[in-house]
C-alpha cells in the first residue's frame, strides 16, 4: 500500500494494455448516450460560430495575418473557425476528463470497482486520459464536418488537422485530470474553467490576431498549450503548411508529459489515503 510520504508516488508510469478494457467500458457506455452527448459538444461552438462568425464577420470582413508567405488577408468566418475547432477540443477533453472521470472515479465508485480486476490505476488513468480524447476527436469531427457543408473552407490539408486536434485532447485531458486528482466537489472545477481555460480563450488568437497583444501578454501567450494548438491547425484550414510545426508540436508534448505524469503522481496519493 502506498503512503501519502512515499516516493513512489513519483515513479515512472506503469502501463500495460489493460488500460484497453477500461476504454471499451466507457465507450459502451457511452454508445446509450451517443447522440445527445454528440448535440452538447458541438452545439455550443456552432453558436459561436454563427453568432461571431456570420454575425460580427460581416462588420469585420477580413482579417490580416502574417504568414510565412506574408500578410494574407482571411475570411473572419475563416480565422474563427479553424481557432474555435482547436478550443472545441480543448473544451471536450476537459470536460470529459473532469466531471465524467471525477463522477466515475469519486461519486460512482467506478475506478475501485475496475481495480478489483488485475487493472492498475496507472491503466485507469491512462485510459480515462484517451477517452477524454477520443471524445475530443469524436466532437470536432462533427464539428468539422459542419464547417465543410458550409463551405468554410475546403483545404485537403485538413485531414491532417485531425490528428493534430487529437494530440490537443491527450494535452489537455492530461492537464485536466490533474485537477481531476486534486478536487473535492465539481465546485473546484470552477476555478480551472474560469482562471485558467477561459483567459487562454482570449489570448491565444482563437478570436482575434494575437498581432493585437501587448508584446509581453504575447509572449506569454507563445508558450500556451492553446495558441500551439491554434498555429498549427489554423494554416490547414488556409491550406498552407504551419510555420514552425516541430516547435509547436514539441510544446504540446511537453505539456502532455509533464502533466501525464503529475495527474498519475497526485490521482496515486489520493487513493493511498
Amino acid at each position: 500500500m502506498l503512503t501519502t510520504t512515499s516516493p513512489s508516488h513519483w515513479s515512472s508510469p506503469r502501463l500495460s494494455l489493460r488500460w484497453w478494457p477500461v476504454f471499451l467500458r466507457n465507450l459502451l457506455v457511452w454508445r446509450k448516450l451517443a447522440v445527445p452527448s454528440l448535440v452538447g459538444n458541438i452545439a455550443e461552438p456552432l453558436m459561436w460560430l454563427v453568432a461571431f462568425g456570420y454575425g460580427m464577420g460581416a462588420l469585420v470582413g477580413q482579417v490580416d495575418m502574417a504568414t510565412p508567405q506574408g500578410t494574407v488577408a482571411v475570411p473572419y468566418i475563416l480565422f474563427l473557425a479553424s481557432g474555435s475547432i482547436c478550443m472545441s477540443a480543448m473544451n471536450a477533453a476537459s470536460f470529459e476528463a473532469l466531471y465524467s472521470a471525477f463522477s466515475r472515479m469519486h461519486v460512482q465508485k467506478t475506478w475501485d470497482g475496475i481495480m478489483n480486476a488485475p487493472v492498475s490505476l496507472d491503466d485507469v488513468v491512462l485510459a480515462e486520459m484517451l477517452w477524454a480524447a477520443f471524445k475530443a476527436l469524436f466532437a470536432v469531427t462533427a464539428i468539422m464536418g459542419v464547417m465543410l457543408a458550409l463551405g468554410i473552407s475546403h483545404s485537403p490539408k485538413l485531414l491532417l488537422a485531425l490528428p493534430v486536434l487529437l494530440g490537443v485532447g491527450i494535452a489537455f485531458s492530461c492537464i485536466a485530470l490533474i485537477f481531476n486528482a486534486l478536487a473535492q466537489g465539481y465546485d473546484f472545477f470552477t476555478y480551472y474553467f474560469t482562471l485558467f481555460l477561459t483567459p487562454m480563450m482570449f489570448l491565444s488568437g482563437v478570436f482575434f490576431p494575437r498581432e493585437q497583444l501587448p508584446d509581453w501578454v504575447r509572449a506569454f501567450s507563445d508558450w500556451l498549450p492553446l495558441t500551439n494548438a491554434v498555429e498549427l491547425v489554423r494554416p490547414l484550414f488556409m491550406d498552407q503548411w504551419p510555420a514552425r510545426p516541430w516547435l509547436h508540436a514539441g510544446v504540446l508534448l511537453v505539456y502532455t508529459v509533464v502533466a501525464f505524469w503529475l495527474a498519475l503522481a497526485f490521482t496515486r496519493k489520493r487513493f493511498a489515503r
